[in-house]
Formats: structure tokens, C-alpha cells, sequence
């Protein structure tokens, strides 16, 4: 078979699950990973045939992902901020919002580098999961002292593997935010907790439902700030003068965000949309 034909393939076979342009994006991401080549190569190249070995391996891709598991999770790899982090069921695979709340921060904190080359920053990460944020800074803003917190030892232990493979020391915490004391200070303290209510559940795709952990996405409908005002306590003990707090949110929950940040005594608040126009990032200082 050429590389077209399995194209029109993979098309085919994922319309029950995934529109047109989905398939083919995910065909081009399954090829990249084993043929090794690039979307516009395999566009000038569709009329190649592929050995038995390359086609039996793209056939076993196409098998899970009709099931509807992601692509991300098939392959154990996913890309973030220039980077490619493991990835597997123990935690959520990395979202292009949150590259948006990182670069938010690297942003922020990058210039206070340039005016003060002696400049020294602490950030606590809440929330490890693949390690995609806490590594991402440290990789970014290098002199920065990185520590990051997670409940799952199954989380931490892939975030340790990151950290490893993209070569960038950072401290781990295992422990739950809604209990976790500490008499350390920080410049900044980052979260993408967990923020989807039970009753959004019918609104995601089934391979988020089935193959992300549970415990990093929901909270329930009659409490769902829950971390938020936990990691919003956490902060105003545990800033620096100063501090900032960042958030990544529900987008139909900012409005609930800010003036809970209010009540709790927060100021500069500022509210950012994702690129998709959905109020998803809050900055906030003490």
C-alpha cells in the first residue's frame, strides 16, 4: 500500500470518531512517528509504497485509535513548548492553553532577567502531572529555583522521567494541596488543577473520558473551586512580597475565579483568553 492510499485509509476508518481534518492530522502525526517523515514530505511522497513492517506498525496505531484512544497515549509521547515529554494514563497529556500560561510566565519573568542579570526567582508548580509546566520553566527561565507538587507517586514518577530525559533539575513534593503546609516562600506559584464539573462530563470526547486520569480533570458541581481556594490560601501565605499567582481556569468559571481572588484579599488581577477566545489564565498578586 502507498502512503496516500493508508492516508484515505486512516480517513476512512476514523470517521466514526474524528472529522476529516482530525484524521488526516493524525495519520501525519502516526506517519512522522514511523516513517520519519515531516507533513509536507509525506504529502510529496504519497505515492511511495510502505514495507510490511512500517505498514503493520501504522495498521496497529490505526486499531487504537478506533477504540479512541489518543494518539498522545499510542504513541507515549507528547509535545509541549518546543519539547517531548513521556506521556501515558497516569497523566493528562499536555493541552496548547497551557503552553499559553507558561509562555505567560516565561514572559513575564524573562525581562526581570534582562534588567537584573543577578535576578533569582522561586516557582512552585501545583499539580505535576507530566512535569510539562515546572520543566518547561526551569528549561526557560534557567536561573529559576523550580519546585513542583503532585498527590499521584505515578504522575511524579513520569514527571522525574521528563525531567531526566530534557535534562533540568527541579525539586518534587509528593502531597495534596488541600492539606500541604510549608514555611517556604516563592516568587511565583502556578496551578492547572483540576477543573472540569461532573456535569461538563457529556460534553468531552470519549478518549479524554476513558484514557485521562480522573483525578486531575473533575471536580465536583457543588464545589468546584475547591483547589483554587486552596492554592489561593496556600499563596497569600506562601508568596514573596510581590508574588504572583497564576492560574489556568474553567472558562465558564471566571467570573466565580476572580471574585473569589477578590475575597481573598488578591490584587492586579488579570484575566487572559486562550487563543480560541475562551477566558482561560488568571494572574494574580499579593
Amino acid at each position: 500500500m502507498k502512503i496516500g492510499e493508508l492516508a484515505a485509509h486512516y480517513e476512512l476508518e476514523l470517521e466514526p470518531l474524528y472529522d476529516s481534518n482530525e484524521a488526516k492530522a493524525l495519520f501525519s502525526v502516526a506517519a512522522e512517528q514511523v516513517l520519519a517523515l515531516s507533513s509536507a514530505k509525506l504529502i510529496m511522497q504519497k505515492d511511495i509504497d510502505i514495507s510490511f513492517i512500517n505498514m503493520q506498525k501504522l495498521l496497529s496505531i490505526l486499531n487504537d485509535l478506533q477504540i479512541g484512544k489518543p494518539i498522545q497515549h499510542i504513541l507515549e509521547e507528547a509535545h509541549f513548548y518546543g519539547a517531548v515529554f513521556k506521556v501515558n494514563e497516569q497523566v493528562l497529556i499536555p493541552r496548547p492553553e497551557t503552553e499559553e500560561l507558561v509562555d505567560w510566565i516565561i514572559s513575564d519573568n524573562s525581562s526581570r532577567f534582562l534588567v537584573n542579570t543577578n535576578y533569582k526567582i522561586s516557582i512552585l508548580d501545583i499539580g505535576t502531572g507530566s512535569g510539562c509546566i515546572p520543566i518547561t520553566l526551569k528549561k526557560h527561565l534557567l536561573k529559576a529555583e523550580v519546585s513542583t507538587l503532585d498527590v499521584s507517586a505515578n504522575a511524579i514518577a513520569v514527571a522525574k522521567e521528563n525531567a531526566e530525559r530534557i535534562n533540568v533539575k527541579i525539586k518534587f513534593i509528593e502531597a495534596d494541596i488541600l492539606t500541604f503546609k510549608s514555611e517556604e516562600k516563592f516568587d511565583v506559584i502556578v496551578s492547572n488543577p483540576p477543573y472540569i464539573r461532573d456535569l461538563e462530563k457529556s460534553d468531552m470526547h470519549n478518549n479524554v473520558l476513558v484514557y485521562e486520569p480522573h483525578l486531575a480533570l473533575f471536580v465536583r458541581d457543588e464545589n468546584p473551586l475547591i483547589f483554587y481556594k486552596a492554592i489561593a490560601d496556600f499563596a497569600r501565605t506562601n508568596l514573596k512580597p510581590n508574588g504572583q499567582l497564576y492560574f489556568e481556569i474553567n472558562e465558564y468559571l471566571s467570573k466565580e475565579m476572580i471574585e473569589m481572588l477578590v475575597s481573598k484579599g488578591f490584587i492586579d488581577i488579570k484575566l487572559r483568553k486562550d487563543m480560541q477566545g475562551k477566558d482561560r489564565m488568571v494572574r494574580a498578586g499579593i
